[in-house]
């Protein structure tokens, strides 16, 4: 999280004579950084900061791996439609930077523990998945999980117990479940394993009802199957482990490092950027790297 400096180098305090000269000459914005700091902070950084205006704030978490032409898209795209909504929130991309397979339930557990304290709910949001009709709300879960990409409205997956795509929870409810699941290294499962997490805790799962939109038109979905190859594959005992419901991993139990924080610009929207290190336990989950499996 970005702070003001409270010591200040040589390069600072010429940084901060810049700031008040382009201050005086009128411009909008004027910020600057240094070991990850930002000072002064931009005006939305400072909303993101001060909360208490706001009855709920919304994080929206998206576990990222090479998908910039997605993200160039996504977050000016999703801002607009939550501005519309007047919802407060905030767009987190968590960018897995090891060269492991892609963990996205971990990367959402990072997510959730870098913004939970001031952030009273999540979305957990895939970057390929835009949201078309305005009568998709993002309030606040006050009743259980809201799965806003509900199967009778995604373009893709249509079975009940499906909650990937775009899933609303809250903090509490969050924290109640002990997050998604750390063994899903590779593409599928963990929103499945994440359902079962959900109803052991006795929390439905509520959708939209009275849509008036389908399928075809509901969102789009940016995924290009060419260019976006999922990591399908399976080694080691992943197979058996996974199709289990995982009682021993969460977020009591991610192991990583955040390499940086970025405060990334975006035709002028504000998103904060973690690059991530994720650990993998070899002994426990041998299938976050394929490589030297038996084939």
């Amino acid at each position: 999280m970005t702070r003001i400096f409270r010591f200040f180098s040589v390069f600072s305090i010429f940084s901060i004579f810049g700031c008040l000269y382009l201050l005086l000459q009128n411009k909008n914005e004027c910020y600057f950084v240094e070991n990850s700091n930002v000072f002064p902070e931009p005006e939305d950084k400072i909303l993101f900061k001060s909360v208490a205006k706001y009855e709920h704030n919304l994080a929206i978490i998206v576990p990222f791996r090479d998908r910039f032409d997605e993200l160039l898209e996504f977050g000016p795209h999703i801002t607009k439609f939550l501005r519309k909504q007047n919802i407060s929130h905030h767009i987190f991309i968590v960018n897995q930077r090891d060269s492991f397979r892609f963990n996205r339930a971990a990367l959402i557990n990072v997510g959730f523990m870098f913004t939970e304290s001031n952030f009273d709910y999540i979305a957990m949001h895939d970057v390929d998945l835009l949201p078309l009709n305005d009568d998709l709300k993002y309030s606040y879960p006050k009743n259980g999980p809201l799965h806003v990409s509900s199967p009778k409205l995604h373009p893709k997956y249509h079975y009940e117990k499906y909650i990937g795509g775009i899933l609303l929870v809250s903090r509490e409810h969050y924290r109640l479940v002990n997050g998604m699941s750390n063994q899903y290294w590779g593409w599928g499962l963990e929103d499945d394993e994440f359902y079962v997490r959900l109803k052991d805790a006795e929390l439905t799962v509520h959708r939209h009802e009275g849509i008036q939109t389908g399928t075809d038109n509901t969102f789009a979905h940016n995924h290009d199957k060419r260019r976006r190859r999922r990591d399908m594959e399976k080694c080691f005992n992943q197979k058996e482990v996974t199709r289990k419901r995982d009682r021993k991993t969460g977020l009591n139990t991610t192991a990583y490092r955040i390499e940086k924080v970025y405060d990334l610009k975006i035709d002028g929207i504000s998103i904060t950027v973690l690059n991530v290190l994720l650990e993998c336990d070899k002994s426990a989950t041998p299938w976050c790297d394929c490589s030297n499996a038996s084939k």
